[in-house]
């Protein structure tokens, strides 16, 4: 499959820091409570049609395929956190999920291929 996907890191994420937060301050102070409910907000502003997919990736994302708009590539099994693999393969091309959560953080993903 091929995806794309926003992450918020939270005081539970594996590793707390990122591009954005280098030091980790933001997402040590972050519950995944907080994590979720902002990234529902963007997900709700992306199906709205309020913000594409791609732009609020760069902005938002704390993973580094924020410089790609979110864009992951192509992954097959046993390449992801198994959540991650598993909504991803559950979508439809063009499909956004709900919140996926992994030890990364929290996810929106939508496949693309």
């Amino acid at each position: 499959v091929r995806a794309s996907h926003i992450l918020i890191k939270h005081a539970g994420s594996r590793r707390k820091a990122s591009w954005r937060d280098e030091h980790g301050v933001r997402i040590s102070a972050t519950t995944r409570d907080q994590a979720a409910a902002q990234l529902r907000t963007i997900r709700d502003d992306i199906v709205s049609g309020k913000s594409k997919f791609d732009v609020a990736a760069s902005r938002i994302s704390d993973c580094s395929s924020a410089k790609r708009g979110g864009d992951l590539g192509t992954f097959g099994r046993g390449q992801m956190q198994k959540p991650f693999e598993d909504a991803s393969y559950g979508l439809s091309v063009g499909e956004i999920s709900d919140i996926i959560d992994t030890d990364s953080g929290v996810h929106i993903i939508m496949r693309t291929g």
